[in-house]
């Protein structure tokens, strides 16, 4: 309403008393309105990222192949130089193992030379 609207004072009686006004678009009407969706390219696509994870993937791969490869290289030669000297530390252990038996015995003669009819040496068997 546009003007007061007492009673005993000039002015419309009623809003239906106004005159019709009619708000109309602009001439050559709105400007249209963009709704599709427009987003930026962002960093690199799924492609590239998985692209770029095989790659490291395989050069991480190829590193450890070779670091195996090296390290059996190693253990080869190191198996290489201990073979001349086999004999000499199976001598060495037959020697000690010899050693030990004898003592086993001797501690075994010790104990069970009160037992009637015990061998020696038999009950390893």
């Amino acid at each position: 309403m546009t003007e007061t609207l007492k009673r005993g004072y000039p002015g419309m009686a009623s809003v239906k008393d106004m005159p019709i006004v009619q708000d109309m678009p602009p001439v050559g009407g709105f400007p249209s309105i963009r709704i599709q969706r427009r987003l930026p390219s962002t960093g690199p696509t799924g492609l590239a990222i998985f692209a770029v994870g095989a790659a490291v993937m395989a050069y991480g791969y190829y590193n450890v192949y070779h670091l195996i490869q090296n390290r059996k290289a190693g253990l080869r030669e190191l198996e290489m130089l201990r073979a001349p000297i086999i004999p000499v530390l199976q001598a060495e252990e037959d020697i000690r193992w010899v050693a030990h038996s004898k003592a086993a015995l001797e501690e075994e003669a010790r104990i069970m030379k009160d037992v009637p009819g015990w061998e020696l040496g038999k009950s390893n068997s």
